[in-house]
């Protein structure tokens, strides 16, 4: 009986631990992610200090086109599902028996909690990780927070992290200039941007970037978004 008490208390203390946390990123940007620490080596999330590679900024400093590119390319039931889209992932099941290389079905708010806290290699354990985040974030986010921090910790080329270093990088812009074009071809690059090189676009990236557009004007265009995100209403 102690140990199991131990566990819960355990158990319990993690999880409060973890909501602080998430509820402090709420409202605070993280100076860095899991996912660049392993790349770049920027150490804490608290570090004050951006590498060149990352550098976080509001949802209205980002381009409704960008805003509208990835939710179209990544996760078009984002404002609608509360962090699992069931649809997709049974959809996904059913076709990676058939498949040899599996389809994913993250949401946004999956790529957003596994971006920040986990690791790159696949397992259960870091799956079932990905779910308890996902859980939490969803509960203590709105969505154009959540938006916010996947815009700005999303991979957008090789060790490129959110849309202000790639604009930056691919397009000499500030990402609120981004037109319809630069911002589907950003999200083509999702979810290979090692592979994936928006200034050397292959066919295959300029395809899937007019795919991304088709979609887009599908959802409604600017004018959805425009329903969907209050920028000023992040928090």
């Amino acid at each position: 009986m102690k140990i199991i008490k131990f566990m819960l208390k355990l158990i319990g203390l993690f999880t409060a631990l973890n909501l602080l946390i998430i509820l402090f990123f709420r409202f605070i940007n993280p100076a860095s992610t899991a996912f660049i620490n392993y790349d770049l080596g920027l150490g804490s999330f608290f570090k004050t200090n951006y590498s060149e590679n990352y550098s976080p900024v509001s949802l209205c400093n980002i381009s409704r086109y960008m805003q509208l590119s990835v939710v179209a390319s990544e996760d078009q039931r984002f404002f609608d599902h509360w962090g699992f889209d069931i649809a997709q992932i049974q959809k996904a099941i059913k076709e990676n028996k058939k498949r040899k290389i599996a389809r994913g079905a993250s949401t946004i708010t999956m790529q957003v909690a596994k971006n920040l806290f986990l690791w790159r290699s696949k397992s259960l354990i870091r799956k079932g990780m990905e779910v308890y985040y996902t859980i939490l974030i969803e509960l203590l986010w709105s969505k154009e927070r959540i938006l916010e921090v996947y815009l700005n910790s999303a991979e957008l080329g090789d060790r490129i992290y959110g849309v202000k270093a790639a604009a930056s990088r691919y397009f000499r812009l500030n990402p609120k200039k981004l037109n319809a074009k630069q911002s589907a071809l950003l999200a083509a690059t999702l979810p290979s941007p090692k592979k994936r090189n928006p200034s050397r676009a292959t066919p295959y990236l300029i395809r899937r970037q007019g795919e991304i557009i088709r979609q887009m004007n599908l959802l409604g265009g600017l004018e959805f978004i425009k329903r969907k995100v209050n920028c000023s209403s992040v928090f």
